[in-house]
């Protein structure tokens, strides 16, 4: 299945209609001004949430955008062909790294880990949409990231980490649900971050985080002030990848 630029476009017209998704950058502009590759991360309370991101993309970076998705929930039959052909996601396994594992698509899973595959999507000059929490939240608050973030930031320093804040997508299709509710949502687009050289895990999450939590109080209602990272435990992309388990 080969979807050609105009129909990616056609089809990322739909998306945002469907989701009734207005883009805006953090100043509240309509333009968007994106590198050329980014580690886009969000917070995440709906299935729509790497569709609405990878569809509010520019045209030309889309084709380099790669969400990371749940391999358990997207791997198999017509998800699967949407999720690899279409979006180019990169498929993790919510159960982790096995020695066992073999790249089964050019979109696979990375045999070396969660976290080393999404580095080696970055290596091969790619962008990332990530979310951090690790797990689908109710969308009115946003949860403690787990360290993948982080990590990726360390292992690419010169790539920007781009915030972007999703409001009301889960009240489109909140968590359980299967049939949409039609609903205004916004996606904010944020100015980049950059690891500082000597910034730990904790108070990068924490940064991370707060650009979040600043943008859904704004955009969507009031959110707890600010939540520390986890221990680093099971890396941000297992946890992440349960984001798409009904």
């Amino acid at each position: 299945m080969n979807v050609g630029r105009a129909s990616r476009r056609g089809l990322a017209k739909l998306i945002s209609a469907f989701a009734g998704a207005r883009v805006v950058t953090a100043a509240g502009e309509s333009g968007l001004d994106l590198p050329e590759q980014a580690i886009y991360y969000a917070n995440h309370s709906s299935h729509l949430d790497f569709l609405t991101i990878w569809a509010a993309l520019p045209a030309a970076l889309q084709q380099r955008a790669r969400p990371v998705a749940a391999k358990d929930y997207w791997g198999s039959g017509v998800r699967k062909a949407f999720a690899e052909r279409i979006f180019n996601a990169y498929l993790v396994d919510r159960h982790g790294s096995s020695s066992r594992r073999q790249r089964t698509s050019d979109s696979g899973v990375s045999p070396k880990g969660q976290v080393e595959g999404m580095a080696e999507v970055l290596a091969a000059g790619d962008s990332l949409i990530i979310f951090p929490e690790g797990t689908r939240g109710e969308g009115d608050t946003i949860a403690a990231f787990h360290g993948g973030l982080y990590k990726l930031a360390r292992l690419h320093p010169q790539v920007p980490v781009v915030p972007v804040t999703l409001a009301n997508l889960g009240r489109i299709l909140p968590k359980g649900e299967v049939i949409p509710v039609p609903h205004l949502s916004t996606v904010i687009f944020c100015e980049p971050l950059h690891l500082e050289p000597d910034e730990d895990r904790q108070t990068f999450l924490a940064r991370a985080r707060q650009v979040l939590v600043e943008g859904l109080a704004k955009h969507q209602g009031p959110q707890p002030a600010d939540a520390p990272g986890e221990d680093d435990g099971p890396s941000a992309a297992p946890r992440q990848a349960r984001q798409d388990k009904p």
